[in-house]
């Protein structure tokens, strides 16, 4: 058996309240290596400004206990904030990595996008591509991987130690589960995702990547296993398949679209970059009239 350090990761978790994100840095105390999952670039859409506010925090951080970063962790290519796993990748030396799905969806977003031939669709923005089953390591920290799809369809959760790190697909009990309208999710294979979250240890400890707090509560960056399993307003208490994908599609039918979708995937399909810089030195996004739903 492991030892203690090798099962018990610290996490330090960072909130953006703009959109809800929390940041994770991993690490198993001051000089280990470390790894950092999902990590926010800051966007105010109304000026078109980015800024390095909230990777900022997490590099003071890292240098303050003299951590060693390794790995810079997505969980999916996100649609409601921007990726700073580039610049905190050439900041730290670090290895970028996401699930292999991002192939897939960096196709469907080339083509919404209309991006020319500067964008190749075939994951090699990141260092590592990662599969369901695959292992790593964090220093003395053990890491697994977990294919979780279904809000999308690179979606992962990282199982290091006993912290899982789930992502999207499952958010704190009294909100329950994200939405599977985007291309490529699938209510069906995220309530098959939710299972296999579900089925690890009530000990894991379940690292949120958003919260959305009801009034009167906090945002969590954490939560027990055990109080998704029992009380989940979507998936807990054993709730069956089908009442969950007729719960998900009305639900996600009455949903607007993310205000930072359109910029957000443009940078993280990227890895976290912006598109290349134009003959005058500006980097542009692409806004594709009409070709998203009408609500909201």
């Amino acid at each position: 058996m492991a030892d203690a350090i090798g099962q018990v990761p610290q996490v330090e978790a960072f909130f953006d309240k703009d959109t809800g994100t929390f940041t994770h840095l991993v690490h198993a105390g001051a000089g280990s290596a470390a790894a950092i999952v999902d990590p926010v670039l800051d966007f105010d859409a109304a000026a078109a400004r980015t800024s390095t506010k909230s990777a900022d925090a997490v590099l003071a951080f890292v240098r303050a206990h003299a951590l060693n970063v390794e790995w810079i962790l997505e969980t999916h290519a996100h649609a409601d904030h921007l990726s700073a796993g580039g610049y905190l990748r050439d900041a730290l030396g670090a290895k970028l990595a996401i699930g292999r799905g991002i192939v897939g969806v960096q196709q469907t977003f080339k083509a919404l996008f209309g991006l020319g031939d500067e964008f190749i669709p075939d994951g090699s923005q990141f260092d590592r591509l990662f599969d369901d089953g695959d292992a790593f390591a964090i220093g003395a920290l053990p890491a697994r991987v977990l294919a979780t799809p279904g809000h999308t369809g690179d979606s992962l959760t990282y199982v290091i130690g006993d912290a899982a790190f789930v992502g999207d697909t499952l958010f704190a009990p009294d909100v329950g589960t994200a939405r599977c309208d985007f291309p490529g999710g699938d209510a069906a294979r995220l309530y098959a995702s939710t299972r296999s979250i579900l089925a690890l240890p009530d000990t894991t400890r379940i690292f949120l990547c958003h919260d959305y707090p009801p009034a009167g509560r906090g945002a969590l960056a954490q939560v027990a296993l055990a109080d998704e399993k029992a009380h989940n307003i979507h998936v807990g208490g054993g709730a069956g398949e089908a009442d969950f994908v007729r719960l998900r599609t009305a639900r996600d039918a009455t949903l607007p679209v993310p205000k930072l979708l359109l910029p957000a995937l443009q940078v993280n399909i990227r890895g976290g970059r912006l598109p290349p810089a134009e003959a005058d030195g500006t980097s542009y996004l692409r806004l594709p009239l009409n070709r998203l739903g009408s609500r909201g």
